[in-house]
């Protein structure tokens, strides 16, 4: 829990100072939200897509870009979007803790790669 509210703690800070209206989501382990946030003026689907993109690279254990970068280019197998759970948009990125996943960040509500640079942002203030 407290890696989840210094991720959540540094995320928001990135998104103030870029004055970026975006929802944030922190899961642990197994893919469930532990905290959350949403700066006002928020897009309302950017909630559903925050928690999605965080449970994505949980359990894909890899940032989304990968993922997004990847399908793009065709090299993956496009079946894996009609899995549960997936959420193939730039924007989560896996919380590492002593060289361990404990849960993983997702950010909506900016352009994919703004989300991005606050998901990492948060994902670092947890160490």
């Amino acid at each position: 829990m407290d890696a989840a509210r210094k991720a959540l703690a540094g995320a928001e800070v990135e998104a103030k100072k870029n004055n970026w209206p975006v929802a944030i989501a922190v899961v642990d382990s197994s893919g469930k939200l532990a905290a959350f946030s949403k700066k006002d003026n928020t897009q309302h689907a950017s909630v559903d897509s925050a928690i999605g993109k965080a449970v994505t690279a949980n359990n894909l254990k890899r940032p989304n870009k990968a993922l997004q970068d990847g399908t793009a280019q065709g090299v993956v197998d496009l079946r894996i979007l009609g899995q549960p759970g997936i959420t193939p948009l730039e924007g989560g990125v896996p919380i590492v803790v002593d060289g361990k996943i404990i849960g993983a960040i997702g950010v909506s509500g900016v352009m994919s790669n703004q989300d991005s640079e606050v998901a990492m942002t948060g994902a670092a203030a947890a160490k």
